[in-house]
């Protein structure tokens, strides 16, 4: 089936691959607790750090099984763009899980796949048994994800005044500010090959169960991995005030809308917010242009 012309639903601009090159470590040593000293929130960053690399190349050849297809010139475009920024975001966070590996976070190991590696074959074997709607389908429900994170991290001014590593600080307002950029590229590409709305639902709503659950028992075993983090009664408080935080609290309400027949990623506009990181990181005296390599 062509992808073609008039089935493109976004009007959005390019992504933009910006070829970035973070120093982390540089020229102070990272803290272990590299979050002020918050031991959950740490290795909730560390675990999502870890898990980014071979998420985003799952996300990347779900959508290259569509690219032959695709005959608008816009979304193919974009695609491209999705593409060259997912592959940058994966080698940044390689780089940074390096460091975390080194600083003693043992669970991002498990994360790391080499090109040979077992694991990775096995991953690209399981993506290979569904179908490909289905494997695109579960990429557009993760880029939802990870939208309505980015604008939470870039949107919320508590958050931004978390101290922390600054270079971490960095690497993750770039992460979202892009991650906004591409929100709608694979769910384009779903719809715009005619994949059901049935699955795409069904597809966000097994995630949407598994989330919270999931997410904290990596975080648990990625705090017991660590001797350093063995602090019970700090862990319980600030695990306490993680989830009764901005960061997850009403998390979960704000993902519902996918869910909703006739969704689209771009009914949650972020144009404006978009526009202000763009001056904030990237403008005449942007904050990361320095990083750009």
């Amino acid at each position: 089936m062509a992808i073609g012309r008039q089935e493109t639903t976004s009007p959005v601009p390019y992504p933009k691959v910006r070829r970035m090159r973070f120093r982390f470590g540089e020229p102070e040593p990272m803290a272990h607790h590299f979050i002020q000293g918050d031991i959950p929130l740490t290795h909730l960053v560390a675990l999502l750090s870890g898990a980014f690399p071979p998420g985003e190349e799952s996300f990347i050849r779900s959508v290259r099984k569509y690219s032959d297809e695709i005959t608008d010139p816009v979304l193919k475009k974009r695609v491209a763009g999705f593409i060259g920024q997912e592959a940058v975001h994966g080698q940044q966070h390689r780089r940074l899980n390096e460091q975390l590996i080194a600083n003693g976070f043992p669970i991002v190991r498990v994360f790391t796949f080499g090109h040979d590696a077992l694991r990775e074959k096995a991953l690209i074997r399981v993506e290979n048994l569904v179908p490909r709607s289905v494997h695109l389908a579960f990429t557009a429900a993760a880029e939802h994800y990870t939208a309505t994170l980015a604008k939470r991290v870039l949107g919320t001014p508590e958050i931004q005044a978390i101290p922390g590593d600054a270079e971490v600080w960095n690497l993750l307002n770039w992460h979202a500010f892009e991650e906004l950029e591409h929100k709608s590229v694979a769910f384009d590409v779903y719809r715009a090959h005619g994949g059901p709305e049935l699955v795409r639902i069904g597809v966000m709503a097994a995630m949407y169960y598994v989330t919270i659950p999931g997410v904290s028992l990596g975080v648990l075993a990625s705090i017991l991995s660590d001797p350093r983090s063995w602090r019970p009664l700090r862990v319980a408080r600030q695990s306490i005030r993680l989830y009764r935080g901005p960061i997850v609290r009403g998390l979960m309400k704000e993902m519902r809308p996918y869910l909703r027949p006739g969704f689209h990623p771009d009914d949650i506009d972020t144009t404006e917010l978009l526009e202000r990181w763009r001056r904030e990181l990237f403008g005449a005296d942007g904050e990361l242009l320095d990083r750009i390599g």
